[in-house]
């Protein structure tokens, strides 16, 4: 099931306002014109913020997520972009030039659902075409900051994250929303941090050839972003 930062209506309204300014989707834009993808898979779509950039540049677009209240708000933004409720290991027949995962998204993978949507998303490229997503370094140690994160406040939402389990290469965390007519909503999550190692291994497992590994521009040396190409 979706984490309720996703899936909760009341939560997934505040999504786009915390996230603020989505430096990290550049990388995804610049990837689909080096490729030169016309269209375009994005895997755990959220609210839709990659999805609308890319059919602004005329791109046929498909936003596929399981959480229904970030699909729908992903819905109203822009009517030209295909949406679908689901995963990748649930997709109709496609055929696309790019498929992206942008954020924690390939991290929400706990076991053996990471390669089985691999394998969905292979199935749903073309041969010669490419797969790309980042995700954090586990050297970086990425919870250690998040424990030391202070309380935002954004429309007189109050958000506070609290670190709590760290059992490698699993790590749990919780996101505590205080509304201001006192109420309150938690959302409980987990990570799997993968090495450059296992990730290529499972790319490879699955019918990929890895053709390039990068730094994230927005997160320097902190995250890989892999480019990968269906064999």
């Amino acid at each position: 099931m979706p984490d309720a930062i996703f899936a909760d209506p009341r939560l997934a309204r505040l999504y786009d306002t915390f996230d603020g300014q989505r430096d990290d989707l550049a990388l995804y834009t610049g990837v689909a014109d080096e490729v030169g993808a016309r269209s375009v898979l994005d895997i755990g779509c959220g609210t839709g913020c990659l999805a609308v950039l890319l059919a602004s540049s005329g791109r046929e677009v498909v936003g596929v997520d399981p959480a229904l209240a970030s699909l729908e708000i992903a819905r109203a933004k822009d009517s030209r972009v295909t949406w679908i409720h689901g995963d990748a290991t649930s997709l109709p027949p496609l055929k696309v030039d790019l498929a992206t995962m942008t954020g924690n998204v390939a991290q929400v993978f706990l076991g053996e659902d990471w390669e089985e949507s691999l394998r969905g998303i292979h199935a749903a490229l073309r041969p010669g075409d490419h797969l790309v997503f980042e995700t954090r370094r586990p050297e970086q140690r990425a919870w250690e900051d998040w424990a030391r994160t202070g309380p935002r406040v954004r429309g007189g939402v109050r958000e506070q994250l609290e670190l709590l389990d760290v059992s490698l290469p699993f790590v749990s965390f919780r996101h505590t929303y205080r509304f201001p007519d006192g109420s309150q909503l938690a959302s409980d999550s987990k990570l799997r941090f993968r090495s450059r190692a296992e990730v290529e291994a499972g790319l490879v497992r699955c019918g990929f050839e890895v053709v390039d590994v990068r730094d994230a521009p927005d997160r320097p040396g902190k995250e890989y972003v892999f480019v990968a190409q269906k064999k």
